[in-house]
């Protein structure tokens, strides 16, 4: 093993008995409830949601995807940060919206607010099982992000299957004992590395390289102009239609994305979430660090086998070993974070929606004790635990047996999470909208996203599949709901009458 091997490796497991040292003692003294586990009790304030939601920004893909579709690609690239600019202004005001009701009925999940809107556990139990099978995906990508991250900064002495296995156990090991506000906390630590390590390339790239930015973007312009315009580099797929279309798509997603989901139901009040919506999206601007990088790499090792490696390529080919570590130890933490989250997110359904009997009901709580309520409440954590440790496992295992297993699916990942967005979100502003619209709708709007995926015609005359499917998901649900309204809900004219009624 070569000495900036062994450097780079040396670094790279104090960060992690770091990591999870701090996950594990931000849970000491909290107590042991399902609230405090997955929704850090409400109590995590402005910055603490800044840096969960920016897991989304800054995840493994963002130190890979990124720079390689840069590299591949060009100009479409620039989706990510027009969708995830958008979906904060959509978090502006869902965001609250999800907050109030799930702190106001005790709420911990997507699946808990899909059950209580629409009294039925066999609905929030469809939205559980199709939200884990768009999520598990991401699990995975994480865990493989990880491994071809640490392989390459420890210029291969750190196998790729050790290194999923390592962040499996740190991921686990704070997110079981600390739940959510493990995350929190150790979001701090990433959140400072990657802040740093972008700064730092955005500035020591060009100039080492190229002399300064403005000689590698008349470099760009002159050599490799179709980078620079839509569809880009690549076979003719990301045209404008497309872009536009996946950045309204993926912008409406991001409302019920696990890493928002955990922002809007810990936070101390709605006033929080809405600073935060008005903060992170300045955030997504450091991605354009990672495109410039990957831009660059393009000059710098032109006959790249794997896109994905490019800015490491770059940074392994022009930095001492300790800062590449560094760097490499920002994107192992950037998997970590975000991986927490989502396996918590799933954990949260099936401990109380699937496995733990679901909601209460006003009915049966009021026939329990404080004793039996609290029992319940700590047979549900455990589930949710057990879960979690679970999905882990089952990723993990995944990833090291069929890493390419899910790769289609994964692709599937944020449209089938769309589908998702009429029953938790729209019920909320639509009180005629009925269980049977959301199911129907829920159910076609995924067959459609998976046909049109499976017969190629995804994107389908130059606009993102998965939009259309929502698209019809829309369609089916105002139909049903016409058709077959919410048994509770009450025409405005019977709310009149019966206003006056007892006026007079």
């Amino acid at each position: 093993m070569s000495t900036s091997a062994i450097i780079a490796c040396i670094i790279f497991g104090l960060a992690m008995l770091a990591t999870i040292g701090i996950g594990i003692w931000s849970g000491r003294g909290r107590e042991k409830s399902l609230d405090e586990w997955s929704v850090s009790g409400r109590g995590l304030g402005f910055v603490f949601i800044l840096l969960l939601m920016a897991g989304e920004t800054y995840t493994s893909f963002s130190f890979l995807g990124t720079a390689g579709w840069s590299y591949s690609y060009g100009v479409p690239i620039l989706y990510l940060i027009g969708y995830l600019s958008i979906g904060l202004v959509v978090a502006y005001l869902v965001g609250p919206l999800f907050w109030t009701y799930a702190a106001r009925h005790k709420l911990v999940s997507l699946s808990d607010i899909v059950e209580h809107r629409f009294r039925s556990r066999g609905l929030a139990i469809l939205v559980a099982v199709l939200a884990t099978i768009f999520i598990v995906p991401y699990i995975q990508l994480q865990i493989q992000g990880m491994g071809a991250v640490v392989n390459a900064m420890s210029y291969g002495a750190i196998d790729l299957k050790i290194a999923a296995i390592v962040s499996f156990i740190v991921a686990e090991a704070f997110i079981l004992f600390s739940g959510l506000r493990g995350s929190a906390w150790v979001s701090v630590l990433k959140d400072g590395l990657v802040i740093l390590a972008v700064a730092f390339l955005a500035i020591y790239v060009p100039l080492h390289y190229f002399d300064g930015l403005a000689p590698l973007l008349d470099r760009v312009v002159s050599e490799k102009s179709q980078w620079l315009t839509f569809p880009g580099a690549g076979d003719g797929i990301y045209g404008g239609a497309w872009f536009i279309s996946t950045i309204i798509l993926n912008g409406i997603t991001i409302t019920v994305f696990p890493t928002s989901i955990a922002g809007y139901l810990s936070g101390t009040s709605a006033n929080a979430l809405r600073r935060n919506s008005i903060i992170l999206p300045w955030y997504q601007l450091l991605l354009l660090v990672p495109m410039m990088v990957g831009v660059a790499a393009l000059f710098v090792v032109p006959a790249l086998k794997d896109a994905d490696l490019a800015l490491f390529s770059v940074v392994i080919d022009s930095l001492p070993a300790p800062i590449v570590a560094i760097i490499g130890v920002a994107g192992a933490l950037s998997a970590i974070v975000p991986m927490s989250v989502y396996m918590l997110s799933i954990g949260s359904m099936w401990g109380r929606t699937v496995l733990g009997g679901g909601l209460a009901g006003p009915k049966n709580a009021a026939s329990m004790t404080p004793e039996q309520l609290n029992a319940r409440g700590l047979r549900q954590k455990t589930l949710s635990q057990w879960v979690c440790l679970a999905v882990g496992i089952i990723a993990l295992i995944m990833s090291l047996l069929m890493p390419d297993a899910l790769v289609e699916l994964s692709v599937l990942s944020y449209e089938g999470l769309a589908q998702v967005v009429p029953a938790a979100l729209l019920a909320l502003y639509w009180p005629r909208m009925s269980k049977q619209a959301a199911a129907a709708g829920l159910i076609v709007g995924s067959i459609v996203m998976v046909g049109l995926h499976y017969t190629g015609h995804d994107p389908l005359l130059g606009i993102n599949g998965g939009l259309w499917a929502v698209a019809a998901n829309l369609i089916v649900v105002v139909i049903v709901t016409l058709a077959k309204p919410d048994p509770r809900w009450v025409p405005s004219a019977q709310r009149q009458t019966r206003t006056e009624a007892v006026a007079g």
